[in-house]
């Protein structure tokens, strides 16, 4: 068995700044030394289009499924917009899903992590997202669940995480992942 996991981290704010990065560095800071994360950028891909998957895709399609090919499991940590995850993460979740038949995601553990400003914590972009793992093949983990609400309160003027309860809650989140990834990763 491993003893050191890759993990690929899929952040569906592409603002700068987002608060939604840094609560998925958080994460990747308070997890288990048996973790190692790259964070995977998704704002330079194309639009999915079948007209473009042929013998020589998109230079940026490709890395995206060589990325996730060779990672042991993946974390989502997403903003909600509109109920529902943001279009920059839904479309590299359709590029790696493609060609039929050849998606990167098959098997990979995930863990999914959803913030906001406000109270409901992304909720509902947690569970659609969710909804799309399972057509994908990803064994989820299912807890803790993990909605960050009022992310705007929860970092320094240094960008950590200032309460020490929310470090330990994101902790948590963190090692339950590490269990996952080592009881499901091949």
């Amino acid at each position: 068995m491993k003893d050191t996991f890759e993990i690929a981290v899929f952040v569906g704010s592409l603002r700068t700044g987002s608060l939604t990065r840094k609560l998925a560095e958080a994460l990747a800071d308070l997890a288990p030394a048996s973790l190692r994360f790259k964070f995977i950028e998704i704002g330079d891909l194309p639009f999915y289009n079948p007209d473009l998957d042929t013998d020589t895709p998109p230079a940026s399609w490709a890395r995206l499924r060589t990325d996730i090919a060779a990672a042991d499991g993946v974390l989502f940590v997403t903003p909600e917009y509109n109920r529902s995850i943001p279009a920059a993460l839904k479309n590299a979740i359709d590029i790696a899903s493609r060609p039929y038949g050849q998606s990167a995601w098959n098997g990979k553990p995930a863990a999914v992590v959803s913030g906001s400003g406000g109270a409901l914590a992304g909720f509902g972009a947690n569970h659609h997202l969710r909804q799309m793992l399972v057509v994908l093949d990803m064994p989820t983990m299912a807890q803790p669940e993990a909605y960050i609400g009022h992310l705007g309160d929860l970092f320094d003027a240094a960008g950590k995480v200032k309460s020490e309860d929310t470090r330990a809650f994101l902790r948590q989140i963190a090692t339950s992942f590490a269990a996952w990834v080592a009881r499901h990763a091949a």
